[in-house]
């Protein structure tokens, strides 16, 4: 294994689900990260890779390498373009963010996160919450809820 990898030859995993659409190369295990995931993604024209999200546990970083976009952050916009970098610390809906392609052509960025065993993530778009536990790529537990259907801590325990 190699500590290096040129992003141009990393392989993506695409896909497409409505408004979702690109593409991901996890680079974490090429290079022996075991603090810190990587991992280069390419987000298509008129689209957003992942939903609007925040992690309670996990934080992110981007730098942006080609294109230009949006950045939704809380309750902002912001137009991001090549060498900006974006940090997306651990809270609530505060600091909930995408990453959308507003350009003609592919968004690129590379992508670095703490690699927590555990978080849970709100989508406040879908008023989904992600509950993930486990290694990256590996997760025992993984499970989404819609938010209101919340139960009483002792419900069904007699």
């Amino acid at each position: 294994m190699k500590p290096i990898v040129n992003l141009n030859e990393v392989e993506l995993q695409r896909h497409k689900q409505g408004s979702f659409s690109g593409g991901y190369g996890i680079l974490s295990d090429l290079i022996g990260a075991k603090k810190l995931g990587y991992n280069v993604t390419t987000c298509d024209p008129g689209a957003k890779v992942c939903p609007f999200h925040n992690h309670h546990q996990t934080e992110e970083m981007f730098l942006i390498l080609e294109g230009k976009g949006t950045l939704r952050f809380g309750n902002q916009e912001y137009a991001i373009g090549p060498m900006d970098v974006i940090a997306c610390p651990p809270g609530g809906p505060e600091v909930a963010h995408q990453i959308l392609n507003t350009g003609q052509g592919p968004l690129r960025y590379l992508s670095v996160s703490t690699r927590d065993e555990v978080d849970v993530c709100e989508y406040p778009d879908s008023n989904k919450l992600g509950v993930y536990a486990g290694k990256a790529g590996d997760r025992r537990l993984r499970k989404l809820f819609q938010s209101e259907s919340e139960v009483d801590y002792w419900k069904g325990e007699e």
